[in-house]
């Protein structure tokens, strides 16, 4: 294969087939997440260079890195079965880095014993998420201003936040937008400091792939290709790699709206199950697609700006961007730079989704949203190369 570079993680991951050997990757999105509970991935979440990153990017100790993995670890197995214990008095849930629990948030506080014997800690709130989640639909059917930058449900908050450019603030179509959301339930409305964007970038050499003259990144690996963001390019358009050689083809795509796509893999290319640590960490193996809960530590992998970790801030978010809103997204505090759209962001060894945008960069800081990888797996009935 002539587009990969032996400094890739290819070269890496031969060596580690050799060893690991080739598992059967799951039929669906639902069965990869039971990878999440095997007991080979204690070690691999607990690799040097990936508490060398938390270390740095989220200002822990070495044993707090190693604490907070392990804790995040079993939040992850316990989530559907503390919802499924709140039943319909459910009404969200998040990791709580000070307890190292999950804390699940119900309506009906008979429910607390239930939630507390499947392995979380229980918040009586007034709102269930069947509410809030009527609300922020009301929300997605309004048209929003430039000054409005997304809105999501904070089961914390118990409310639906919407973020507010503060520069436009007292633009008069974001105050009548604020209004209306008002109107369709409880709203809290937060400062953001900048509009967010797309995170795609002209021609620059030593990057994983083009199309035309848009460079973009590489997410995951799926049998048959790989998923990327779909403002990366439309159905149809040719994809080449950093050498120019062909990769393939972007045989789906959707944004706005979503911001999700996949391309097929050919001509000398091929797949492997694997995220690009950069040098930063050693490069992670994929090895399911288990969704972290807010507040979980997360990482980024990308062409611009490489390897970044961050938190899970939200979920269900609804961006703005210029071109149109996006939704269904997930907000965390990983910041991104241009040309790392379609980046990899991982839990651990589990796929969480795509780079899609966000505001800031990796010199101040700010936010990026990531296309949850789950729902880009059952659009396109794909199946996630796993190792």
């Amino acid at each position: 294969m002539t587009a990969l570079r032996a400094s890739l993680a290819a070269t890496l991951v031969v060596g580690a087939w050799a060893t690991l050997g080739l598992a059967s990757a799951s039929a669906s999105a639902v069965n990869s997440q039971s990878t999440a509970l095997r007991a080979d991935t204690a070690q691999a979440q607990a690799s040097a260079g990936l508490i060398s990153a938390l270390r740095r990017d989220l200002g822990l100790t070495e044993s707090q890195a190693r604490a907070r993995l392990a804790a995040e670890k079993t939040a992850i197995a316990v989530q559907d079965k503390a919802q499924r214990a709140a039943g319909s008095s459910y009404a969200g849930s998040w990791f709580d880095p000070a307890t190292g629990r999950l804390i699940v948030a119900v309506t009906d506080g008979k429910r607390a014993d239930a939630v507390g014997a499947a392995g979380a800690s229980a918040r009586l709130v007034s709102h269930s998420t069947r509410q809030l989640d009527a609300a922020k639909a009301q929300l997605d059917r309004l048209s929003a201003p430039d000054g409005i930058s997304s809105w999501h449900v904070d089961p914390k908050a118990n409310r639906v936040v919407v973020n507010v450019v503060a520069s436009a603030e007292g633009d008069n179509d974001v105050r009548e937008f604020v209004e209306q959301a008002r109107k369709a339930g409880p709203v809290q409305v937060k400062r953001t400091p900048e509009a967010p964007r797309t995170f795609s970038a002209g021609t620059v050499g030593g990057d994983p792939y083009y199309t035309g003259n848009v460079r973009c990144s590489i997410g995951f690996s799926v049998y048959g290709g790989f998923v990327t963001a779909g403002h990366c390019g439309q159905a149809g358009a040719v994809v080449s790699g950093w050498d120019g050689s062909a990769i393939g083809n972007f045989q789906g795509s959707s944004f706005p709206g979503d911001d999700y796509a996949w391309v097929s893999v050919g001509n000398g290319w091929w797949t492997v199950p694997v995220v690009l640590g950069w040098g930063a960490v050693s490069d992670q193996l994929v090895r399911g697609s288990a969704e972290a809960p807010i507040g979980a530590s997360i990482c980024r992998s990308g062409s611009t700006s490489h390897w970044h970790c961050g938190n899970v801030l939200a979920t269900n978010e609804t961006v703005n961007y210029s071109q149109g809103a996006v939704y269904q997204m997930t907000k965390t505090s990983v910041c991104a730079e241009p040309g790392d759209s379609g980046g990899s962001f991982i839990s651990g060894d589990q796929a969480q989704g795509v780079t899609s945008g966000g505001w800031g960069n990796c010199s101040s800081g700010g936010e990026t949203w990531h296309q949850p990888i789950n729902e880009i797996l059952n659009r396109y009935g794909l199946t996630l190369h796993t190792a």
